[in-house]
């Protein structure tokens, strides 16, 4: 009978991240001095070409199932791919719901540039007109949407990562992998974008419309009756259009940088640096990835946060008065800090859950082709 303890841990995890629902202790496979961790410690997995090629029998990673040493989470199986999701609920959902209060001083900097002038004086302006309280205003959408968008987001970057590398074999992997992770994060972000769309809708419209709704339970209907259910994707191809570029240089920049600094910073090997150190180069890499994705994106965000915000308004219409260099310019230092913060948390929070699950970070050098991964 499993003991009171392990029963608790159990009940942090999804039962569908494994293929047993019986309970264990969860330290075992986080003490990186066990055996039962030795796996994941001596085995690189960042090709996942690789793991498909047949002459390579022992890249499959998997890890023990609760109390049972035979079951197991194999690597591109439909648990790993929930695992995936689950943590990619987690990654996005949370950041962006913590910093909601940045959040809306930048679209309303990005509406309103008169009225909210800079990063200080608009929290000072939504201080004196709304109360501390209003500085959450839009938070439900925010999580739910952004909760959405981050299960497609990384569940299916994985698959697709997956999909277009088996595509191009081993040796084309090796040789284009940096196009393998924008088509892959290009195809994940279509998807991940029809989820967030409408709740992206109803937060820009409450956050910037004050006295419109409260949130999300009133503004919804609200939204509906005023635009109509297709008003709801009225701003899809803005969204893509912010989204997919940002998306592309998120995965592709924050893969690239990690391999560099296991490659160039740090001495160590990846499978024998410590998870708190793998982490830490997570957060890292997805910073500065961070960064380029709030340049790179940044126009799209203005034209999203204009579209949703004028009934009726047109592309045409925000070009006009925001202008080009507005575009481009409007609430960016904002942003940068935003998404910078917002990036680099997104991956430490979903390589945590990963590691807790007893997967393996992302990023890092990929092992060559052919080559045997070491026998713990």
């Amino acid at each position: 009978m499993a003991s009171l303890s392990d029963s608790s841990r159990q009940s942090l995890l999804p039962s569908f991240l494994y293929t047993s629902p019986n309970s264990f202790a969860l330290d075992r496979l986080l003490n990186a001095n066990n055996p039962a961790f030795g796996v994941s410690r001596s085995t690189t997995l960042e090709s996942p070409a690789a793991s498909s090629s047949p002459s390579i029998k022992s890249r499959t990673f998997m890890i023990p199932a609760p109390n049972e040493p035979g079951k197991r989470i194999e690597m591109y199986s439909p648990q790993f791919y929930a695992a995936c999701t689950f943590g990619g609920i987690l990654s996005c959902g949370l950041t962006h719901m913590t910093v909601t209060p940045l959040d809306l001083v930048k679209c309303n900097m990005q509406i309103d540039p008169g009225k909210y002038k800079s990063i200080s004086s608009g929290f000072g302006v939504l201080l004196k007109e709304q109360g501390f309280r209003g500085f959450f205003r839009g938070w439900v959408p925010t999580l739910i949407g952004y909760s959405a968008q981050g299960a497609c987001k990384f569940g299916f970057y994985e698959f697709f990562k997956k999909y277009y590398s088996d595509l191009a074999g081993p040796e084309y992997f090796a040789k284009y992998k940096t196009l393998i992770y924008l088509a892959g994060s290009a195809s994940a972000e279509v998807i991940a974008d029809v989820a967030l769309c409408p709740f992206e809708a109803v937060k820009v419209r409450v956050q910037t419309q004050p006295g419109f709704a409260r949130g999300m339970s009133d503004g919804f209907p609200k939204f509906i009756k005023s635009e109509g259910a297709a008003g709801l994707y009225k701003g899809i191809v803005p969204l893509w259009g912010r989204q997919i570029p940002y998306t592309m240089m998120k995965f592709a920049s924050f893969e690239t940088i990690v391999e560099m600094i296991y490659k160039y910073g740090i001495p160590t090997p990846k499978d024998q640096c410590s998870k708190s150190l793998q982490l830490g180069v997570s957060f890292a890499g997805g910073y500065v990835a961070g960064v380029f994705c709030a340049i790179v994106s940044h126009p799209a965000d203005n034209l999203v946060s204009f579209l949703n915000n004028a009934k009726g308004a047109t592309v045409g219409d925000a070009v006009k008065k925001l202008g080009l260099w507005g575009l481009f310019t409007r609430g960016l230092p904002l942003r940068i800090v935003m998404i910078g913060t917002l990036t680099g948390a997104q991956w430490g929070i979903y390589d945590a859950f990963k590691v807790f699950v007893g997967l393996p970070t992302t990023g890092g050098v990929a092992p060559a082709a052919g080559t045997q991964p070491a026998k713990a």
